[in-house]
């Protein structure tokens, strides 16, 4: 009987007593030093460990020294990838955990991989630093570059929103980052020009005046002193756009000898558009009251674009302002005056300016004539 009731008890005794090791926890310990191709720490750095057969991860953050350790890693073998804000810097494959707690360290020297890098490659440790702080400034120039095109893109929408103090603040922020791209002075000097007019304080109108100016003349140095802009196809093209709009700021600020002398420039640059910018010096000399200087240009005008419409319409109205009074009283225009409207009629017969070049042939008693051969009884 007694053995009966002995040998449960020691049975039960030996379960109580191995219980406490069927939940021992089984875990490993990782620990190392994080150093930069300098040899100094890694501070604020992320130490990943990825298990192969679990897939679960231990991310690890390094101390003021490069340090990191941690307790609690299931055994087994790891991918271990070392990282700093979001960007990979160096990884190891296969790394085994274990349950000694000596294990030793797993660090991350750069400054030993570069040298084991120069080696394989046939390169030295200065060959390869080289070439990586290439590779870091083509990556920070590359992000860069798509910060200053997103403010580029914002500002035109606030352009096109007539927004224009948006699109100033926006650009100025831009050549704040980088002052040395010409699109983004000539994009800024076109927010300070459209904006002017909405000025009601005459010294702040001049000042926005002159910022485009400033601006636009920046932005030609810029682009005429770059070898990289001098290779573009359309550089002149992209020139004669921004003489073009500094000879504009000064046709609205009256000063008519700059604008000619801009717009001159575009045209030579751009032989191709060099109708419109000699029109707009007709324009300039028109509005300045340089009668026959204008009716020459917009005569280069005609011969360089027969169909402009308007540089007709506007020869006519320079003419007009040569006409004569007899001692009849009756005003007699220059010849070539009717001429020069019913030209701009045969070609724009709905023009905006159609009706007054009808008026004006009528005052002047010439016949009206349409494209569409229609005449109209002149007045006498």
């Amino acid at each position: 009987m007694r053995k009966y009731f002995i040998l449960p008890l020691l049975l039960v005794l030996a379960l109580e007593l191995a219980a406490p090791r069927a939940f021992a926890q089984i875990t490993g310990t990782v620990k190392g030093t994080c150093t930069d191709a300098d040899g100094k720490p890694i501070v604020g750095a992320q130490v990943e460990w990825t298990g192969l057969e679990t897939g679960r991860k231990y991310t690890l953050k390094t101390n003021n020294k490069g340090e990191y350790f941690s307790l609690g890693i299931t055994p087994g073998k790891y991918n271990v990838k070392l990282s700093k804000d979001g960007k990979e810097i160096f990884h190891l494959n296969g790394v085994p955990v274990g349950l000694d707690e000596n294990a030793p360290p797993v660090d991350f020297d750069l400054k030993k991989e570069r040298v084991k890098a120069a080696e394989s490659q046939g390169k030295t440790p200065e060959q390869i630093k080289a070439d990586e702080e290439a590779a870091a400034k083509v990556a920070n120039e590359t992000k860069k570059i798509g910060t200053l095109n997103d403010k580029l893109k914002a500002a035109r929408v606030a352009e096109e929103a007539k927004d224009y103090e948006t699109a100033i603040t926006t650009l100025n922020e831009a050549n704040q980052i980088d002052p040395s791209h010409d699109q983004i002075w000539f994009e800024l000097a076109n927010a300070y020009l459209n904006s002017a007019p909405k000025q009601t304080d005459p010294e702040e109108k001049q000042k926005r005046y002159a910022d485009a100016a400033t601006d636009f003349q920046k932005a030609i140095d810029l682009r005429t002193n770059s070898e990289q802009a001098q290779k573009e196809a359309n550089n002149n093209a992209t020139l004669a756009a921004y003489y073009n709009n500094l000879a504009q700021v000064y046709a609205k600020t009256n000063k008519v000898d700059d604008a000619v002398s801009n717009y001159n420039k575009a045209s030579q640059l751009d032989p191709t558009h060099a109708g419109t910018y000699l029109f707009n010096i007709g324009a300039v000399l028109t509005n300045a009251g340089k009668v026959d200087e204008a009716i020459a240009v917009f005569d280069k005008v005609i011969a360089a674009d027969p169909t402009k419409a308007e540089a007709y319409y506007q020869k006519g109205i320079n003419l007009l302002g040569k006409e004569t009074i007899g001692k009849d009283g009756k005003a007699t225009a220059p010849e070539g005056t009717a001429e020069a409207f019913k030209k701009y009629l045969e070609l724009a017969p709905d023009g905006r300016f159609a009706q007054n070049a009808k008026d004006l042939l009528a005052s002047i008693g010439a016949p009206v004539e349409t494209g569409f051969g229609k005449k109209k009884g002149a007045k006498q």
